[in-house]
């Protein structure tokens, strides 16, 4: 199949399984089928990952070459996207958290269609050493996990709003209880701290041009984000931290790593080409 033909497949099952997601919210239990379309939330979450194979083909058929691997800005933009879907279609299965799957189905669907269209090139030599590659893969696995973690925290601020102003109905009825959704935040805000850490170290133990001049604000913004993540991790834990605290917290540590990976890429790759 042709990187069309893989990509405008995979963004029929994503839409298919965000509509079908948002068709059976309130309906409880997870093998509970719905009488419209005989498919119950997991079957659903299945299509999502149909979704995800094609659209990890799609992205190897269109990075991957003799010449190495395109990281380019379009291309990056598009693998974290499948990461994201990736954890949250996961989350989903597990959790009655449906709404992050439907909400960023849709975008990794315009995402993908802007990385179809759209180019840009960060070719990564086909000898690369792998602790490189290592570096790369972990920074992408970090960013993927603290982007769902900022969604999760962007969704809490809208719940604790309307709970706070006693208004129960709306967006609020297709959310999971308030106490769930911060136990699921602060367990991907610790995976995600730790693929940071990873990405970090091995940045700074394995490559020798961390603070080069076109990668010094990257790395000291990178840094930044992992203290702010620290700060609010032991603050949970020692002290208790949740709600509003915790929702400022994960959204400033994710501007500083947003800026670090994609403001720099986009400044270097779309501006500056």
């Amino acid at each position: 199949m042709s990187d069309y033909s893989l990509t405008f497949s995979a963004i029929v099952l994503y839409l298919a399984c965000s509509a079908l997601l948002f068709f059976r919210l309130g309906k409880p239990g997870e093998s509970n089928t719905d009488a419209r379309t005989g498919l119950s939330k997991k079957h659903i979450i299945i299509i999502g990952f149909g979704g995800l194979l094609l659209h990890a083909l799609a992205l190897y058929n269109n990075m991957f070459s003799d010449m190495g691997v395109n990281f380019g800005f379009y291309n990056a933009m598009s693998l974290v996207s499948a990461f994201i879907v990736l954890f949250t279609l996961s989350a989903t299965w597990r959790y009655p958290v449906e709404i992050l799957t439907i909400a960023l189905l849709p975008i990794t669907v315009l995402i993908m269609t802007v990385d179809l269209f759209g180019h840009s090139s960060h070719l990564l030599p086909a000898d690369s050493s792998p602790a490189l590659i290592f570096h790369i893969l972990t920074s992408i696995i970090a960013y993927s996990l603290l982007a769902l973690a900022a969604l999760q925290a962007i969704l809490l601020s809208i719940q604790n709003k309307h709970l706070h102003a006693h208004q129960p109905g709306g967006i609020i009825r297709l959310l999971p209880p308030l106490r769930n959704m911060e136990v699921l935040l602060f367990e991907v805000i610790l995976v995600g701290f730790i693929a940071l850490t990873i990405s970090l170290g091995t940045g700074l133990i394995f490559l020798e041009n961390m603070f080069a001049q076109q990668l010094a604000h990257k790395t000291v913004l990178s840094i930044l984000a992992w203290f702010v993540f620290l700060t609010l991790l032991i603050g949970h834990w020692k002290l208790g931290w949740r709600g509003r605290t915790a929702i400022r917290w994960t959204l400033s540590g994710f501007v500083s790593l947003m800026l670090a990976y994609f403001g720099s890429k986009f400044v270097l790759e779309i501006l500056l080409a």
